[in-house]
């Protein structure tokens, strides 16, 4: 029985010790010191963190960076999509070391090829972009309170409902990152009507399987244009933009190049998703 009691809290360790290789002290607001940029951090689940970096002008938003960090298996890695670089897509950095100090690299990127991330307190953190050698820059950031925030008048709202927020993933602004798909014409220019039809039709139930499985919460077709533009989804909950091409692929009219899709991240209202239940109850006839 010793044994076998022994055995269990050797487990439980283990597991704590396990759990300790991701940085969830990150959720939440992070501000750097004397500027006015940000990161915020929001908790999908215990394998996952989705965030984003901005700065605050004239009481404005601009998002500069997604952000996201996810545990698959034994790996962790950051994945940053800056916004104007890069052609849009992901660059993913790979956990190297975890304690106080994680560490995420990538030796065959540019710069940065590291970023590092230190916890100094629960209310301060430590930020290092890096080569892995001599050029690096490096910032602290302190914790803004959600409490603090509020007794300032400008910003406080008398109608927050906390328990919503919390269900609906809102950061501190009522908003929240998503993928934006813009369908357009694809490649694919066969006039064979029965195979657009069977496309088109299993398009249809590609929409509906995404929305019961709550990744799609806008679909609709756009108007007649001249960048061959027809449509857009937006998906909830989708880490990074490979994840949400690989998605995609789901799609039978995707899948045979009959539509093309252009992917981006986009950051909207968290309340969005709220209009659905409301979206089976106001249309007659099915197009």
């Amino acid at each position: 029985m010793k044994y076998f009691l022994m055995h269990l809290i050797l487990l439980a360790a283990g597991s704590t010790f396990a759990q300790s290789g991701f940085p969830g002290f990150l959720r939440g607001t992070w501000k750097v010191e004397n500027e006015e940029t940000y990161e915020h951090w929001d908790s999908l689940n215990e394998q996952r963190l989705k965030g984003f970096a901005y700065e605050m002008k004239d009481r404005q938003m601009k998002v500069s960076e997604y952000l996201d960090i996810t545990r698959k298996n034994k790996d962790v890695t950051y994945t940053a999509s800056v916004v104007g670089q890069n052609k849009g897509k992901d660059v993913t950095f790979k956990l190297m070391k975890a304690d106080s100090v994680f560490s995420f690299e990538n030796p065959g990127h540019d710069f940065p090829k590291k970023v590092l991330y230190k916890k100094v307190s629960d209310t301060e953190i430590y930020v290092e972009v890096s080569d892995g050698k001599d050029k690096k820059f490096s910032y602290y950031m302190q914790k803004l309170h959600v409490n603090k925030i509020a007794k300032d008048p400008t910003n406080a709202n008398p109608n927050y409902d906390k328990a919503l927020a919390q269900k609906l993933g809102a950061d501190d602004y009522g908003m929240k990152a998503y993928i934006l798909v813009i369908l357009k014409t694809g490649t694919n220019q066969t006039s064979d009507k029965s195979v657009i039809s069977e496309s088109f039709k299993g398009h249809m139930a590609n929409i509906n399987r995404l929305v019961e499985e709550g990744k799609l919460i806008v679909a609709g077709p756009m108007g007649k244009n001249d960048k061959t533009y027809r449509g857009i989804f937006i998906l909830k909950d989708i880490a990074t933009l490979d994840e949400a091409k690989a998605l995609l692929q789901t799609d039978p009219a995707v899948k045979a190049g009959i539509l093309d899709a252009e992917v981006y991240n986009w950051y909207g209202s968290a309340a969005l998703p709220e209009y659905l239940p409301f979206s089976d109850k106001i249309w007659k006839v099915q197009p």
